[in-house]
């Protein structure tokens, strides 16, 4: 096994760990049950992306995709149905 990311947040290692499913890389998330303790902990390096050391380099080509990746011009929706806007 091998630690290839640390993601942000929770919420960014949860939506890379969705990913790498979908692609067949089994990942684990370590440092999940420690992110409550931010404050106390350092907030850094606390979450961590490992998958096994045969798929390490293709995880690590979709990690770098997802990061360089930009948002498509005209993707956005006209509107957001039941949102209030201020």
């Amino acid at each position: 096994m091998r630690r290839i990311y640390e993601p942000q947040n929770l919420m960014e290692a949860e939506l890379l760990l969705g990913m790498l499913a979908s692609e067949g890389v089994e990942a684990r998330l370590d440092g999940r049950d420690l992110v409550g303790g931010t404050g106390e902990l350092p907030a850094l390096g606390l979450l961590g992306l490992t998958v096994a050391d045969d798929q390490a380099q293709y995880a690590r080509e979709l990690i770098d995709a997802y990061n360089a990746a930009s948002p498509v011009a005209g993707d956005e929706p006209e509107s957001f149905p039941d949102v209030l806007v201020c």
